[in-house]
C-alpha cells in the first residue's frame, strides 16, 4: 500500500489527460517519502453515469481515495495528504478554470488484521537498485 483510486465524471475527459493525472499522483506519493515504492498503485475509473448537485450535466468531479496500511501517525498522514492534494489540485487548475468542477481526496486506514497482500514488486525494485 498505498493504493489510490480515482473516480471521475466522464465529462472531464475532454479537459484532462487521466494518464497524466495518475502519474502526477504517483510522483507526489513518492515525494512524500513515507510509502514503499513497490506498494504504490494509482488507478482511475471513469464514471459514465453520475449526477451532481442540481443535475446540471456540465458539472464534473474527481474523487480520490487513498487506502493505506496502519502504522503512520496522524501528523505524517496529514503532511503527506496535504502534499498530494496540493500537487493534484495545482495540476487540475485548468479544469477549474474551464468548468464547474469538484475535487475531493480522502484517506482510509486498512486494519492489518483484515488486509491480505502478496507482492513481489518490492523484491524486483531491491534487486534493480542493487545492480544499479
Amino acid at each position: 500500500m498505498p493504493h489510490f483510486t480515482i473516480e471521475y465524471s466522464a465529462n472531464v475527459d475532454c479537459l484532462v489527460d487521466m494518464d497524466e493525472v495518475v502519474e502526477v499522483v504517483r510522483k507526489a506519493a513518492v515525494e512524500t517519502k513515507i510509502f514503499p515504492l513497490g506498494g504504490i498503485r494509482v488507478r482511475a475509473i471513469r464514471c459514465e453515469h453520475f449526477a451532481i448537485a442540481d443535475g446540471n450535466p456540465q458539472f464534473g468531479f474527481l474523487d480520490m481515495v487513498l487506502r493505506l496500511g496502519e502504522g503512520r501517525d496522524l501528523a505524517t498522514r496529514k503532511k503527506a495528504g496535504e502534499h498530494i492534494f496540493r500537487i493534484l489540485s495545482d495540476h487540475l487548475d485548468p479544469v477549474f478554470a474551464a468548468s464547474k468542477f469538484a475535487l475531493s481526496f480522502d484517506m482510509q486506514i486498512n486494519d492489518k488484521e483484515t488486509s491480505w497482500k502478496r507482492n513481489n514488486i518490492h523484491d524486483v525494485l531491491k534487486a534493480e537498485a542493487a545492480h544499479g
